[in-house]
């Protein structure tokens, strides 16, 4: 498995997925507190450690194989991810300025951009998308 396949399968591991859903409403709380620092810290050191770790020794192969990874292969193409990255900047602007409806409305754009495949079916293909 060549290093972009790593990148796009990692996304998708359920330790990856679980520290990055734990950190981002850590995240959140804290920004919603002002704590700058420790948001920057939670927001960035686990999921990069974690996403570290994945790329370099994670066993992958098994979530290429499987209908999500067929999924992301075809779908997650780079667009759908800076929706992704927009609908979490959304949240932090939301949560800065205590917005519960910024955090809702950012919450919905990254749904939207995990689901934009089955929502928007079509010729999409994020990288060594494969019929």
């Amino acid at each position: 498995m060549n290093l972009e396949e790593r990148l796009l399968y990692q996304q998708i591991h359920p330790l990856k997925v679980a520290v990055d859903l734990g950190a981002a409403g850590l995240t959140l709380y804290l920004l919603w507190q002002h704590s700058v620092l420790p948001a920057l810290v939670v927001m960035l050191l686990p999921t990069a450690l974690v996403s570290s770790v994945l790329i370099r020794r994670g066993n992958l192969e098994p979530l290429k194989q499987s209908a999500l990874g067929r999924y992301v292969r075809r779908y997650m193409t780079l667009p759908v991810q800076l929706a992704r990255s927009g609908g979490l900047a959304v949240m932090v602007v939301g949560a800065w300025y205590r917005l519960p409806w910024a955090l809702a409305a950012g919450a919905g754009i990254i749904a939207a951009a995990w689901l934009s495949g089955a929502l928007f079916p079509g010729p999409q293909e994020g990288p060594d998308a494969s019929p």
